[in-house]
């Protein structure tokens, strides 16, 4: 089977493109990456320095239109997490439009517009996807599924920590797959038992195996009219129905709590590191020690709002410094810059406490050593793109289980 055709949308610095391409099974036909805050395009001159400029896109890919856009086998992409509710337009009471500037309603226009549709969807998201927003628990990723199903899309999704498989952080992620029913692999997730799919023959299960289940399966149908689902879903305010595993087809959702299963050697904190050769930057002053200790130590005590009310403020205590001996925590975006923070990792080293450089961050999420060095491009920038990024060996072992599955059923 050739390689497939692969769109990818929200790059970033690349992610996706580099697990994917690690495979060798396919090929980045156009890319897009827009930053809408800021005035220098830091990410997509990354991403062009890295890939090359030919066929990437750094426009707002709300005015890119669909027709722009060159045809392909699958769509990937780490959309931001916004709010996702769906309003019906006034000139047209059958227009749905989410609101401006969500840009899941990006995606769906091309799936909806695209005369050719790509027969995969690779997507990414916060593992909060599935509960929000808190007022109707969720909804959001309920509206999803729903949208995708009217496409004609059958979807499987699974909230993956990537620590959980042997990779160096404990980075949590939804990730799901769509396929379109054109596909060979629709008709195999439409005759096979939901259980079945989610814990062994699906293309997340083949990917990242989980533990035999003995657990119930729970299964509902999403209502047919997107604003009414929009409006009315889990209403009541209760818990999320979405468990970290599950499918939807034909409008009906089935779900399982799956437990990640995994016998190989984890990596961890220590493994990463840059053995001496870290800046002597990333040093911590003596001086600044007790705002550190003070930052990442638990705390009870009386805060002020600025309008003078008093209340009570109580946090735990964070490991200080970090235990090398594990995966290290989630990077967030604010990891760069000097200043004590309770989140920035800190490890202890044989010249003293120091953060981590660019590079360990690179590492953790599995980029290759400089990736995102470039003139004009400071540490704390670098540091955000991390903050941002997906652990790329998750990306190419779904990437190759997918192809794996179509070759398969395709045969």
């Amino acid at each position: 089977m050739q390689q497939l055709k692969v769109c990818e949308l929200f790059a970033g610095v690349g992610g996706f493109r580099l697990g994917l391409e690690k495979t060798g099974h396919y090929n980045v036909v156009w890319s897009n990456q827009w930053e809408p805050s800021t005035k220098t395009q830091h990410a997509s001159l990354v991403y062009e320095a890295r890939f090359g400029p030919e066929n990437h896109s750094n426009f707002n890919i709300e005015q890119v239109p669909t027709a722009d856009i060159p045809d392909h086998d699958i769509l990937v992409g780490g959309f931001p997490c916004q709010d996702y509710s769906v309003a019906t337009s006034l000139k047209n009471s059958k227009g749905l439009l989410g609101k401006k500037g969500v840009l899941w309603w990006s995606i769906h226009r091309i799936l909806s517009e695209k005369k050719n549709k790509p027969k995969y969807l690779f997507l990414e998201n916060v593992d909060r996807l599935l509960k929000s927003p808190s007022s109707q628990r969720g909804r959001d990723f309920a509206v999803m599924l729903r949208s995708l199903n009217d496409l004609g899309y059958a979807v499987e999704w699974r909230v993956i920590n990537a620590a959980e498989y042997g990779m160096p952080q404990r980075r949590r992620r939804v990730f799901f797959l769509a396929h379109h029913k054109s596909t060979a692999l629709f008709k195999s997730i439409d005759k096979s038992s939901p259980k079945d799919w989610i814990v062994k023959d699906g293309v997340i299960s083949s990917a990242f195996p989980v533990k035999k289940n003995t657990r119930n399966l729970v299964s509902f149908d999403l209502e047919e009219d997107l604003v009414a689902l929009s409006n009315h879903f889990n209403a009541e305010k209760g818990l999320s129905p979405f468990l970290n595993s599950g499918i939807c087809v034909a409008g009906t959702v089935s779900t399982l709590k799956t437990t990640s299963s995994y016998d190989g050697k984890p990596t961890v904190l220590s493994d990463i590191l840059e053995n001496g050769s870290a800046d002597a930057s990333l040093y911590i002053d003596n001086t600044d020690l007790p705002k550190w200790e003070y930052l990442k130590g638990a705390k009870k005590e009386i805060r002020k709002t600025k309008a003078g009310f008093e209340y009570k403020y109580s946090e735990g205590s964070m490991v200080f410094p970090d235990a090398l001996d594990q995966p290290s925590r989630t990077i967030i975006t604010g990891e760069g810059g000097k200043s004590p923070s309770r989140f920035k990792h800190v490890v202890q080293t044989k010249n003293g406490l120091r953060r981590l450089s660019p590079v360990e961050l690179e590492r953790l999420n599995m980029f290759p050593d400089n990736h995102t060095q470039l003139a004009g491009i400071p540490d704390a920038k670098r540091a955000f793109f991390m903050g941002n990024a997906l652990v790329v060996g998750v990306v190419e072992q779904m990437g190759s289980s997918l192809f794996q599955k179509i070759s398969q059923v395709e045969k």
